[in-house]
């Protein structure tokens, strides 16, 4: 079974404000593309693609780039972007796709693929790549770091107290590690032409108060902000405060730089 979550328009604006574009990572992908089917690239489709992070900047690579989610208040909160031309959106789920068999080039999911029913959608992502067409999904893991000048041990002392509070909320689909499910799919998915990168750092300039906000976007934390939200902004408040006070300074805006670990499977299909 598939789970579905993100669906609040509060969430999925938060979503839109503090998740990262990883315009590293789709690099990478469009490399590996390149490489392994060149010529070939008229449609793309993000699936679970959320408020769009990851949908447009595929815009400049394809014809036709196709974001799809579960979720309307995500599509709606993916419309509000300033999107290209050839970017559309559409909702269904992750294991039912409104394309043609072998019509598509690229599929991709970003920190989506662990909520879907996986072995339904590798079926779903199989029928609807053309030979030589590619999968890529890739995620990251909850453990995010901080660098700020010589105290960065220091901070993600209080970030650990930060993720280990939430560990106990982690949806039991999803288990303790995101990690292992990508590495699942990976060994179980059938083509021998196929790449694992378990660790590729991706660094982000943000306020404190943007770190803040993104671990706020966790699914984690968004189950204690409906169970007790007074318990979720007093979780928020304190970890900022000590980091603040680690920082030695006062604002919440004030710049640190975060290292999102990420992780990710490529493949090509026959």
């Amino acid at each position: 079974m598939a789970v579905r979550l993100f669906e609040g328009k509060d969430h999925a604006a938060a979503y839109l404000q503090y998740r990262v574009t990883p315009q590293e990572l789709i690099n990478i992908v469009m490399n590996y593309m390149k490489k392994k089917t060149p010529n070939q690239l008229n449609l793309a489709v993000d699936v679970g693609c959320g408020s769009g992070q990851g949908t447009i900047p595929l815009a400049p690579f394809f014809t036709k780039v196709v974001g799809t989610d579960v979720s309307l208040a995500q599509l709606e909160m993916a419309l509000t972007n300033s999107n290209p031309p050839n970017v559309s959106y559409r909702q269904c789920p992750a294991e039912e796709l409104p394309l043609a068999s072998g019509e598509v080039d690229l599929v991709t999911a970003m920190t989506a693929a662990h909520w879907f029913d996986r072995p339904k959608f590798l079926l779903e992502a199989d029928r609807v790549l053309r030979p030589g067409g590619c999968l890529a999904l890739l995620s990251y893991t909850m453990d995010m770091e901080l660098e700020y000048g010589d105290i960065s041990s220091v901070l993600n002392g209080i970030c650990k107290e930060f993720y280990a509070a939430l560990r106990p909320l982690r949806d039991p689909y999803i288990g303790s590690s995101s990690k292992k499910i990508y590495s699942d799919m990976f060994d179980s998915c059938p083509y021998p032409d196929k790449e694992w990168n378990e660790c590729f750092p991706v660094k982000r300039v943000v306020p404190l108060s943007g770190y803040i906000g993104m671990v706020e976007t966790f699914s984690s934390y968004e189950k204690l902000r409906i169970k007790d939200p007074a318990e979720a902004e007093r979780l928020s408040n304190d970890i900022q405060s000590k980091l603040l006070s680690a920082m030695k300074v006062s604002s919440p805006d004030t710049e640190v730089t975060v290292v999102v670990k990420y992780f990710y499977l490529l493949a090509r299909k026959p």
